[in-house]
């Protein structure tokens, strides 16, 4: 098998289907290679195949002619889910599916769509097996997403160059973010912005509350006019922690935002502090300076791509341990505020 193509040279493929389901920063790290996608393919049909929870980030994506939402982890009808899917799947009779989730789920679904009969001619993953006819040589598992996906689009002769995170974001969106601006105060340049939380499985990859309120605290001291905290549903404890350590000076916007209005908010804030979160990748779609602080996870592996990105991580023997429990949580116990600081200014020049 050849598993080499140049798939955009293709006059007989008229209709794409992109695969991509989870979790939420991998979904916006792949919004890169939407772009290098669409891009070279304008005068195809794209649709993409992703979970409801993300559904909201592609309403108004002029990428995509369709969104198939579904949700295949449905623990009571799980043989109902996988049928829903082989059957939606099949009635787009699509002539390339661009797998970017590629995991054993993705491949087992792609390889029972070929035993119903439906052919499709080209299968793009990102390891050289079956279902795959289009895929790269072998790279290393600690590679970044990103790269490990751009080296998938490769393989199809598809340029993948685009540098960071692209979301299209609806005019609605971006004037909400400047109504919570103006009505807290919120100054281009004079502002940062605070990413604290993280899904409640992942509790390790948090700072902590009490660090971020005394990192806000030296900052506001050396000068900076404002401090906003951005979150979802899982953060508002902790960003209530935060807020109640601090003045008026810092604005708890945690609840207060859909997902979308995230980027135009971060866009003219001085700069961001956020963990390893999706919220994270979110920002990462603006030029914003911004300071991911990785704890179990691994900062080859999570950061967000860009120039403007930095990391900050203990060295420790047990970091990039991905663990869920943790008895002393030293790597972020580690990253005390002055030291945060330290790096912000290496950050800001």
């Amino acid at each position: 098998m050849r598993y080499c193509a140049d798939l955009p040279a293709d006059p007989a493929i008229h209709r794409i289907l992109v695969i991509k389901w989870s979790a939420m920063g991998d979904v916006i790290l792949s919004t890169a290679l939407f772009e290098d996608i669409a891009r070279a393919f304008p005068d195809r049909e794209i649709h993409l195949n992703t979970l409801p929870a993300w559904h909201g980030l592609f309403t108004e994506d002029r990428r995509f002619q369709k969104v198939l939402a579904m949700d295949l982890r449905d623990p009571h009808q799980p043989v109902a889910a996988t049928w829903r899917w082989l059957r939606q799947i099949r009635q787009g009779h699509y002539d390339l599916v661009i797998d970017l989730q590629c995991n054993d789920r993705s491949r087992l679904l792609l390889g029972l769509l070929s035993l119903t009969g439906e052919r499709i001619r080209y299968r793009l993953g990102n390891r050289r097996q079956l279902p795959y006819n289009i895929a790269p040589a072998e790279r290393s598992q600690l590679a970044h997403a990103i790269d490990r996906g751009r080296a998938a689009l490769q393989a199809g002769n598809i340029p993948a160059t685009t540098s960071r995170p692209t979301l299209h974001i609806p005019d609605a969106h971006r004037a909400q973010a400047q109504a919570l601006s103006a009505a807290h105060g919120l100054t281009p340049g004079q502002f940062a912005i605070f990413l604290p939380g993280c899904n409640a499985n992942g509790y390790l990859k948090r700072w902590g509350a009490a660090r971020y309120a005394a990192l806000a605290h030296q900052l506001h001291q050396d000068g900076l006019e404002r401090i906003a905290l951005i979150g979802g549903p899982d953060e508002i404890e902790e960003c209530r922690r935060i807020a109640q350590a601090c003045g008026p000076w810092l604005v708890n916007l945690c609840g207060q935002t859909a997902i979308l209005d995230i980027p135009p908010l971060c866009e003219p804030a001085r700069f961001i502090v956020a963990n390893d979160t999706g919220t994270a990748h979110l920002a990462a779609a603006t030029p914003t300076p911004m300071l991911v602080l990785c704890g179990p996870t691994d900062p080859r592996r999570v950061k967000p791509p860009g120039d403007n990105i930095l990391t900050l991580q203990a060295d420790l023997p047990c970091i990039n341990c991905y663990r869920k429990t943790c008895s002393h949580h030293s790597c972020m116990a580690m990253l005390t505020p002055s030291r945060v600081l330290r790096r912000l200014r290496e950050l800001m020049g």
